[in-house]
């Protein structure tokens, strides 16, 4: 396929975009609104520096680079984009009005030109994978300089990048810069024709985060306010539908064991949140809500975590966590704030986009992969009995992130060489 027929293609697609949003918008109101940016049709300002962090977990990694940024570039104008709602509420909480910020219109191409020619970017940082034929073809056209930011390439993607290569080939040359997480991620991009000297392994910019003494201390008063210091409390975070049964019946043959256990169900979107609930209450436990502030009980089993912006918090308040997306065929999320948090960490086997991330904790011991409901059940039950076990798991966790460290910097200097190129 070549980009002409891709963009063709996205033209005839055109309703089913429609079609997309309205669906996402009856689930999540935050997808009925700002459709005229998804269009490319907003009125916004030029900008030196454009930065499309994508979703809330790639906008999570990418502020640390931003703030660099703009502490060694005080005069620079930035726009940064995202793709979903979340990753929208991440930017403006972290930047408020010191950045432009918008979503990234659909790679229909008179979209992005209208969009890249308003915002005339000088250089373009893209974070992980999120590259768009059309964004990639007219930025280069107009002379930006494009660098992919904290680039991740599993060998199930590198595939389908090599199926299309007509389309996927030139967009790749026209790229930089591109700091790979990984060297494995390194000689993928290496394979699909990228010039080697323009891939650089640095690390994830996922192992430099930072949580504040204040979030620690925020987890901990609510920890003691469930008056649950002494029981057994694991998170299930960023939940998918078809993951929710499994994360209760692990817990019911828990609860076998250790009669005073809590699970926290954290889902992955807002729009799950009230099935969640239903599904808890259909199971037959006791469930609390933390978004109607109720409170927990001696014989709660379950809080329903349907809040925006307390996951860390609440695997700051536990002692194990699920990280979601893995038992489904999803791809992951990132099972570092856990790990960094001291908690034993569980995944399923879909973890393909954290894979290098994965293999570090699982070699180091801090990570077990597992396949279904009981064998999550038996791994959290033998780190609740085992403390050696568990004191173990919680050290190599945060062993590997404290190794692992200095991303940041490397992927900062390279975002100058392009700002300054």
């Amino acid at each position: 396929m070549t980009r002409f027929v891709y963009s063709a293609l996205l033209y005839l697609l055109l309703p089913l975009l429609v079609l997309y949003l309205s669906f996402r918008g009856i689930k999540s109101p935050d997808y009925r609104r700002r459709w005229s940016e998804r269009f490319g049709l907003a009125s916004l300002s030029k900008s030196d520096l454009l930065i499309h962090s994508v979703s809330m977990g790639e906008t999570i990694a990418a502020i640390p680079l931003i703030k660099t940024i703009q502490h060694a570039f005080p005069q620079l104008t930035i726009t940064v984009t995202t793709t979903s709602p979340t990753g929208s509420a991440e930017v403006v909480k972290a930047f408020g009005d010191s950045v432009q910020h918008c979503y990234l219109p659909f790679d229909i191409a008179v979209c992005v030109q209208r969009f890249l020619k308003q915002v005339s970017p000088k250089s373009i940082i893209i974070m992980e994978t999120e590259l768009w034929p059309n964004l990639i073809h007219y930025a280069s056209t107009s002379g930006a300089k494009l660098m992919l930011a904290n680039a991740r390439l599993s060998e199930k993607s590198a595939e389908k990048y090599r199926n299309k290569a007509k389309l996927t080939q030139p967009m790749l040359q026209s790229l930089n810069l591109i700091a790979a997480q990984s060297q494995q991620t390194a000689e993928r991009f290496i394979e699909l024709g990228v010039d080697p000297a323009k891939v650089i392994v640095t690390g994830s910019l996922k192992f430099d985060l930072t949580i504040s003494k204040d979030k620690i201390k925020q987890a901990k008063t609510l920890r003691a306010q469930w008056q649950r210091v002494d029981s057994p409390v694991w998170v299930a975070g960023s939940v998918h539908p078809g993951e929710f049964e499994a994360m209760l019946q692990a817990h019911r043959k828990l609860l076998l064991v250790r009669p005073d256990a809590l699970l926290i169900v954290v889902p992955r979107h807002p729009e799950q949140f009230n099935a969640a609930a239903s599904k808890v209450a259909e199971s037959g436990f006791i469930l609390s809500r933390r978004s109607l502030n109720e409170a927990i009980q001696p014989d709660t089993q379950v809080l329903l975590g349907d809040t925006m912006g307390e996951l860390l918090i609440f695997y700051g308040a536990a002692d194990q966590a699920f990280v979601g997306g893995t038992l489904i065929d999803n791809g992951g999320h990132n099972p570092l704030e856990p790990a960094a948090l001291g908690l034993p960490v569980f995944v399923g086997p879909h973890h393909w986009d954290f894979l290098e991330i994965t293999g570090l904790l699982k070699d180091a011991g801090a990570l077990q992969v597992i396949d279904s409901a009981d064998e999550l059940a038996e791994a959290l039950i033998v780190k609740f009995n085992n403390e050696d076990a568990y004191k173990a798991a919680s050290a190599a966790g945060l062993e590997v992130v404290s190794t692992n460290r200095g991303a940041l910097q490397h992927q900062f200097e390279l975002a100058k060489r392009l700002i300054e190129g």
